[in-house]
């Protein structure tokens, strides 16, 4: 009797924990849709960031401008392989009014400050402290650029290492007429 007592605890407990996991499983399944609003022909997502000179950056104050929004983080190979072609088209592009914010993964502020200095990158760096950007733009693998025109719409997103002629390329179609 007292055996039997034991199992039907032990099939509630376990019922129990399925019934949360299956409830988990379906909430993220819903959330993550809601999320996965961002592809080139949307309305670019607005954000805030603040870069390590301590000067705030939001989309909508570059209306009228191309922006190139660069998502990385300093273990990154492929980051740091474009950034010297994205330094040098910066110089380019930045009279032309496209302008480039390269937006950290969370890391400390010493470790980004000292990647900055070493890399030699002139344009506006920001560390995404909470994250809220990379979960706007729904942002997986490092590197991701998102090129934004001057009317705020998404042109593209490229996932993974640009070369210095793809970003010539990209940052002219989004420069403003």
């Amino acid at each position: 009797m007292e055996k039997k007592k034991q199992r039907s605890v032990t099939r509630g407990i376990i019922l129990t924990i399925l019934a949360i996991a299956i409830g988990y499983t379906v909430y993220a399944a819903v959330t993550k849709d809601k999320i996965n609003i961002v592809q080139a022909g949307a309305q670019a997502p607005d954000f805030e960031v603040v870069d390590l000179q301590g000067e705030k950056h939001r989309l909508k104050d570059y209306e009228g401008k191309g922006v190139v929004l660069n998502f990385w983080g300093t273990w990154c190979e492929p980051c740091e392989r474009e950034f010297p072609a994205m330094t040098r088209q910066y110089a380019e592009f930045k009279g032309q009014d496209v302008q480039i914010i390269a937006v950290n993964f969370a890391q400390s502020e010493f470790e980004v400050k000292k990647y900055v200095a070493n890399m030699g990158m002139t344009f506006p760096v920001a560390i995404d402290k909470t994250k809220s950007v990379f979960t706007a733009y729904n942002i997986g693998p490092l590197p991701t650029s998102i090129f934004i025109k001057p009317d705020g719409t998404i042109d593209r997103i490229i996932t993974g290492e640009m070369t210095e002629k793809e970003i010539v390329q990209y940052m002219e179609s989004i420069k403003p007429e």
